[in-house]
């Protein structure tokens, strides 16, 4: 990973669930502290979108995609562990800008 990768994410959630609200604003917190303009978020709703879902194997909501840089990651509920969804998605914490 270097300074000018862009970063990938697919968040899957359920509308306006408590957990899926929580998701998307820990992501963006922790995106704008760690990734800031090296990244990309696309949210989707379960609700309306259940084929993408299965296509994506996603059987529970909130769940987050790193699709790019590879390797490829999946990490499922709120996202509120900063320094472990860090650790999972690749990202050194002392690499933020």
């Amino acid at each position: 990973m270097n300074r000018t990768d862009i970063f990938q994410f697919r968040l899957y959630v359920a509308g306006e669930a408590q957990n899926s609200v929580q998701a998307r604003v820990n992501l963006h917190s922790l995106c704008e502290t760690h990734l800031a303009k090296r990244y990309e978020i696309e949210v989707i709703d379960v609700f309306r979108e259940q084929k993408r879902a299965l296509d994506d194997s996603v059987f529970m909501t909130p769940t987050l995609l790193k699709l790019a840089p590879p390797i490829t990651r999946r990490i499922v509920g709120t996202l509120s562990q900063t320094d472990d969804v860090l650790l999972a998605l690749g990202v050194d914490p002392a690499f933020a800008p």
